[in-house]
């Protein structure tokens, strides 16, 4: 059995009640100024209380805080449904256990939450509207281009404040941020779910990561179209999650388009869950913001292990695989299958292994290995193959076959791997039946 055929027989859509329930029968006002918070709590608390079931927004704009969703619930937006998530940050009090960037602790809520649910759904025609901009979320980040000034709060004494918590283990319990910090909470998050389904709706306009499952199991991702252009607005990040699949999605984002995690440094290493069993097919990234394309890290100190990525197209990006870690994350990336992808005007690396990322140092070299590129076909970019390690990294095992890049600055630089396997590919019409490298090697 195949990687794909193992990974679909273990994926389901979840299973949920067949009765269906208006979202205005429960007081909301489709006028895009009477608050829906409590209106969306009612209606999701009555399904509880039943068994659950599906609760319809039909067309007009809701106004509303945070929607926490319970099990065997599903939020459906009709074609016309537009829900707009309102811009003060108290809405989103309390604060609820939630990850920032690979590391737990407690802070806002994410837009669309749930926690140790199961059979959850998110479905639809309808637009979700995070309403983030440079006056509202986006100005946390600390740079002038979103909106941020001097005299203005900003994020970066909060992420070292998190970060030594992480180091000395602090309880997570103990990890309090919310009203007064400045973590940005993410669009989407169903932390320690099973059976979860978003299908068909639109995102735009997220203060950071979009769609972010976080220690799931059986998660389908597909027909969802992200727009959000904001700082860290990576589209779709599945987090120490277990058989994964994302298809037919449209991403135009300000981050990563794709990008597979597992934790960060010690907080990783703690909860050691792996990413793994992921198949990412039929989508297309077109967006000159997308730093990468399909992106492994750097948030992976957990591990990531089987992953398939096939047939997608990549259009105006900076890269289009790119594995990203350094001697802090630790942990390993396995049996990576890169496979019948096209991309276009790659303005940075086609494909990319980089062990120093950041130029953070540490004592935690990863392991990166078992990386199959085949098939691959890409017209115009600055680097083809880009792999960069530090001597106490493993990196080997990277393979790339019958594969075709044009119109390229550079076609292979390798600094300090193991093992890396070229054969019947074409570079700038440069064709290498066979070459095996190990150590360096520069083809400019």
């Amino acid at each position: 059995m195949d990687l794909e055929e193992l990974i679909l027989q273990e994926i389901s859509e979840p299973s949920i009640p067949d009765r269906e329930f208006l979202i205005t029968e429960f007081g909301a006002i489709a006028d895009g100024k009477s608050d829906c918070t409590d209106a969306f709590e009612k209606a999701i608390d009555t399904l509880t209380d039943i068994g659950g079931g599906k609760i319809v927004v039909p067309a007009g704009e809701y106004l509303t805080g945070p929607i926490h969703i319970k099990s065997n619930i599903e939020l459906h937006l009709e074609t016309g449904a537009r829900i707009k998530f309102i811009q003060d940050p108290h809405k989103y009090l309390p604060v609820v256990l939630t990850r920032f960037e690979g590391m737990e602790l407690y802070n806002y809520s994410p837009f669309i939450y749930a926690y140790d649910q199961q059979n959850i759904a998110v479905t639809g025609s309808g637009e979700l509207d995070g309403q983030s901009d440079n006056q509202h979320w986006w100005f946390w980040k600390g740079k002038e281009e979103f909106g941020w000034q001097d005299g203005l709060p900003e994020q970066s004494s909060d992420v070292k404040r998190l970060s030594q918590m992480a180091r000395d283990q602090v309880p997570v319990e103990k990890r309090i941020f919310g009203a007064g910090h400045y973590l940005r909470p993410n669009f989407i998050q169903f932390y320690r779910c099973s059976n979860v389904l978003i299908d068909g709706i639109k995102i735009v306009d997220s203060p950071m990561w979009c769609i972010h499952p976080v220690m799931c199991t059986n998660v389908i991702i597909r027909n969802v179209r992200i727009e959000s252009q904001g700082p860290n607005n990576d589209g779709i990040n599945p987090e120490s999650c277990t058989y994964v699949l994302i298809e037919n999605c449209h991403l135009d984002t300000g981050d990563d388009s794709i990008a597979i995690k597992s934790g960060k440094n010690e907080d990783g290493r703690r909860i050691n869950m792996p990413s793994q069993y992921i198949l990412i097919r039929n989508n297309v990234v077109h967006s000159k913001h997308s730093h990468g394309g399909v992106v492994i890290g750097s948030e992976m100190s957990g591990g990531v292990k089987n992953v398939l990525a096939y047939q997608n197209v990549f259009i105006n990006l900076e890269r289009v695989l790119r594995i990203k870690t350094n001697t802090v994350r630790g942990g390993f990336v396995d049996n990576i299958f890169f496979k019948n992808n096209v991309a276009v005007n790659i303005s940075h690396e086609a494909i990319v292994v980089d062990s120093l990322y950041d130029g953070e140092t540490g004592s935690n070299p990863p392991i990166v290995r078992n990386i199959y590129v085949e098939e691959f076909k890409c017209i115009n970019a600055k680097y083809g193959l880009l792999i960069k390690a530090s001597g106490e990294c493993k990196i080997g095992n990277i393979v790339m076959e019958n594969s075709h890049i044009s119109s390229v600055n550079t076609p292979l630089w390798v600094e300090n791997a193991e093992q890396v396997f070229i054969r019947k590919c074409s570079f700038n019409n440069l064709c290498i039946e066979e070459l095996v490298i190990r150590g360096s090697l520069k083809l400019l």
